[in-house]
């Protein structure tokens, strides 16, 4: 039971983070959370081995970047996140 683990809770406590979980029976609350982590877990991970964490951590920052930055996105009418929200924010100005 991970989520009733007490040195989960402790570490969370310590660092001052709150957990966010979806409500019993209910797995669409976080369903953007759930579908991003599925695109990294294919897109980015797949197949892939890292030497050590730096490279990893190095690897991450890039697809985070292009993710965000050059990743079309057909929920956001085929936009990157960036160009979405500037989009978005034009609009609202």
């Amino acid at each position: 039971k991970e989520f009733k683990n007490k040195i989960i809770d402790e570490v969370l406590d310590a660092f001052k983070i709150k957990r966010s979980l979806s409500m019993k029976g209910c797995p669409y609350d976080n369903a953007v959370a759930e579908a991003t982590f599925k695109i990294i877990k294919t897109e980015f991970t797949n197949n892939t081995h890292f030497e050590n964490l730096d490279e990893l951590q190095m690897n991450l920052a890039d697809y985070v970047n292009w993710f965000n930055n050059y990743r079309i996105h057909s929920t956001l009418g085929y936009l990157s996140p960036v160009e979405f929200r500037e989009h978005n924010l034009i609009k609202t100005v």
